[in-house]
């Protein structure tokens, strides 16, 4: 997709330059990459971010990352309702907040239950901020 985001800006058919679209896509990579490395995202969500970054440029994939963020909250409350662990989500997330330090051992120690696709709050996000502008 990343790939994509380039020939489509080497072409000009996407409104941004080349150089953008490279700036983009790093600018994707390096908003993902805290998540990554605590934990909480896994590679291909980095990768997808660095592609809407090439697609959308460096100034656009800046509020798409926002917008995403809402949405993988609300995504995340989603889940947590459906799979009846609101409580423990909420309590997860106070201990996050309450010990900073402690994130990286808390994100991984975290069983199956708590995790969820995040490709789909960066669809909507990036849709999201496209549309906005």
């Amino acid at each position: 997709m990343a790939g994509v985001g380039i020939g489509l800006a080497v072409s000009g058919a996407s409104g941004v330059s080349l150089g953008a679209s490279i700036a983009g896509f790093i600018l994707g990579l390096a908003l993902m990459m805290p998540g990554y490395a605590l934990g909480a995202t896994g590679a291909g969500d980095v990768k997808f971010m660095g592609a809407v970054g090439a697609i959308v440029g460096p100034a656009m994939v800046v509020s798409a990352f926002l917008f995403t963020a809402v949405a993988g909250g609300v995504l995340a409350v989603a889940v947590a309702i459906r799979r009846q662990r609101l409580a423990a989500t909420i309590a997860g997330t106070g201990r996050l907040i309450k010990a900073p330090g402690d994130a990286k051992k808390e994100i991984r120690s975290a069983g199956g239950s708590s995790r969820f696709a995040y490709g789909p709050a960066i669809a909507f996000g990036s849709v999201l901020a496209a549309l906005i502008g």
